[in-house]
This record gives C-alpha cells, structure tokens and sequence, in this order.
C-alpha cells in the first residue's frame, strides 16, 4: 500500500473502529445477516465512540475528525458487517452533513447535536416508488398551511435505509411543481410523527443487517422551522450531499472488496489440491493479483475525493469516480473470491456468498454505475472544452 501519510488522529481512528469492529460486530455479521437484526446495540456503542458523527465537530455532538478519518473506520466496519456500515454512512454522510452545512443554529442544535451523539438515528428520503434515478421528478409535495406554520406533506419514498429505526429524516418534497427541480424543497422530519407511516422492512438480497423501507406520508404536518435552506434549495442540499455520500459508499464498496479479497486469500492458502496449496496454482495467483490491484486503486480514488472534500474543493467528480470505481471493483473481487473458494463459495458456511450479495448493492445506491458515469462525464467534457 502506497503511504498516504495519515495523521496520527487519522491513524488512530481507524485503529479504534478496527477493533470496535473485530470485537463487537464481526462476531455477529453471520447471524445478523441470517436474521436480518438491525443491530441495535452496535450501533449505540459506534455513537458513544463517535463513529455516528465522525467529521461533526464537538460543539454540534460529533467526534471533530476529517473525511479521510471517516474512510478509514469506514471501510473497518465495513470489513466486518456492510448491513452496520451503511446504518453508519447514511447518519454521517446523508443525515448529519446536509444539517451541518445547510442547517441554522437552532437546526443545528435540536437536531444534528443528538445525532451526531448517536443518541438519535438518521436517514435520507430522496428516491420515490416513480423516480429512482430522476431525483428531479419528486412527485412528493409539502404545501404552505394557511397560517404559514406548517407544511402538508403528502407522498412516498422509496427504499430508505434506516427508515424502520430511524428518528430523523432529511426529507426532499416539491413546493412549486411549475418550477421543476428548482422547486424541490428540503425538510428535517421527525420520526415518528401523525400522518407519516413507516412501511415493512424490505426483504434485501444483501446488506441485510440494515433495514431498508418506504415512507409514506398522508396529510403530515412539518413546522416551517424544520425547513433546510430556503424554499427551492432542496435539490441543491440532496446533490451537495451525495457527492459526499458517494465517499461514504466508495468506502463501504472498499470494505467489502477487502473482506472478499482477504476471505480468498485465506482459503487458497488452506485449501489443498494436487498435493498443495492452490494458492501455489497461477491461475490462483493471477486471481489474487488482480484483486489486490483493483483494491488499491479503489482506496487511493476513495481517498483522493475524500481529501478534496477536508479541502472543501469541489469533489463531484472524484465522488462520482471513487463510488463507481470501488462498487464495481467490490462486485468483481466478490465474484472473483467465490471463484476461489469453488463449490464452497457458494454455500452459506463461508463468508464468500455474503461478501457477493452485499457488494452489488454498491453499484445502485446513491446513483447507480451509469448515473456515476453520467456526472464523470459532464464533468470531464467541461474540463476538456476548456
């Protein structure tokens, strides 16, 4: 690994989440994902050691420390468990940051303050039952009451990770229909709350240790106060705030490649065939060696954006670029880390089949592959066309 020159409070971090995650939850992630146990008690543990606000600063409940820090427990507890990781990536990344840096005071003190803490939960309702990749047609509305107080919510979201066991939502809804998605608006909502139902756990190919469910809201009031940024700003907030959370699921993608690579790299020592370990065979070997570059390669592009991001540089891009190389090169080396184990990586007695079902999660959330190629490449025309 080529030396990033971490900071001893980088370092330090990762240690700490290493540990935690060899303790606490790597033990469970069998079980978890057999059950799918939304786990609890891991996550109130991750909160006290601040891994649920982990670039929050202090004043605001969080644990002070960079984006790069935040990749480096990141891809540790993803290692262990991606149903816990990304429990954890969408609080820091898509709850707390959009109220660190869109929110007011007061937002910021009711809100972010006990989530960052992990005394409360977070999660993100952008996509809709219609509209997955077109986070611009929200068909979801929130109309002004008549004294000014209040907003009337009224629609579906789809696919939220946390929904089940979250207490906060940062919530996108059209204001202004005329104006496309210029006017979508941004709200923080309060979980549980009259008129907003949370709908059954999801039943998930992978990352099952994370509950995952649609919100519906009927005639839901959320005070004015609860509006993030002004009125029309929602779809900037939601764009802003998956650049950074796309570092989030580079890092989560990055974990689980690890733990595939790592899981094969074991076995092929173990494992005997014509009298000798087939980690001795070169086709083994190439394997090995393939996986082992697209790993690298995936951590140095995770950790060029989250770089530009403590930078405050713009990290569009480099996001997009990190998430969509770190998801497909999670979705190969699981695949690849089957074809090592044989027949045994298809059965559930090894991790190999859970590291494959988890990583291809990866190439959908929070923009699939073509969405991410989609922003790389206006962003590289622009640039080219000078």
């Amino acid at each position: 690994m080529v030396d990033f020159d971490f900071t001893e409070e980088q370092l330090m971090v990762r240690e700490m989440a290493r540990a935690f995650a060899q303790k606490e939850v790597a033990p469970h992630a069998h079980t978890w994902d057999e059950n799918g146990t939304f786990p609890t008690e891991a996550i109130k543990k991750m909160g006290t050691l601040g891994l649920m606000g982990v670039a929050v600063p202090p004043e605001y409940g969080g644990a002070g420390f960079d984006t790069v820090s935040y990749v480096l427990a990141m891809e540790e507890i993803s290692l262990a468990c991606a149903g816990t990781s990304v429990a954890m990536s969408v609080n820091n990344s898509l709850a707390c940051d959009p109220i660190l840096k869109f929110g007011n005071e007061a937002q910021k003190q009711k809100f972010l303050k006990p989530m960052a803490s992990g005394k409360l939960l977070g999660c993100f309702a952008l996509s809709e039952p219609g509209n997955g990749s077109d986070a611009g047609a929200a068909q979801c509305t929130a109309t002004l009451t008549a004294d000014g107080r209040h907003y009337v919510v009224e629609g579906t979201k789809n696919f939220i990770t946390n929904g089940p066991n979250a207490d906060l939502c940062i919530l996108f809804a059209t204001t202004d229909r005329a104006k496309g998605n210029k006017g979508i608006s941004a709200f923080i909502s309060e979980m549980p709350a009259p008129g907003l139902t949370v709908g059954p756990n999801e039943k998930k190919l992978g990352i099952k240790a994370s509950s995952t469910s649609q919100l519906i809201y009927e005639n839901c009031l959320i005070p004015v106060d609860n509006r993030l940024g002004n009125e029309g700003d929602g779809f900037k907030i939601a764009m802003a705030t998956l650049d950074g959370g796309r570092i989030g699921i580079a890092a989560q993608a990055l974990g689980i490649a690890r733990a595939a690579y790592e899981a094969a790299g074991r076995y092929a020592l173990e494992r005997k065939a014509f009298g000798a370990p087939i980690a001795n065979l070169q086709a083994i070997q190439f394997k090995l060696a393939d996986m082992a570059t697209r790993l690298e390669a995936a951590r140095l592009l995770t950790l060029q954006a989250a770089v530009l991001k403590d930078r405050k540089v713009r990290h569009t891009k480099e996001s997009a670029m990190a998430k969509l190389y770190a998801s497909e090169a999670a979705m190969w080396i699981a695949t690849q880390g089957i074809q090592v184990h044989g027949g045994y990586g298809y059965l559930k007695d090894y991790p190999a089949e859970r590291h494959f079902r988890d990583a291809k999660i990866t190439e959908l959330y929070e923009g699939t592959s073509e969405i991410q190629r989609l922003v790389i490449a206006l962003n590289v025309l622009k640039e080219l066309a000078g």
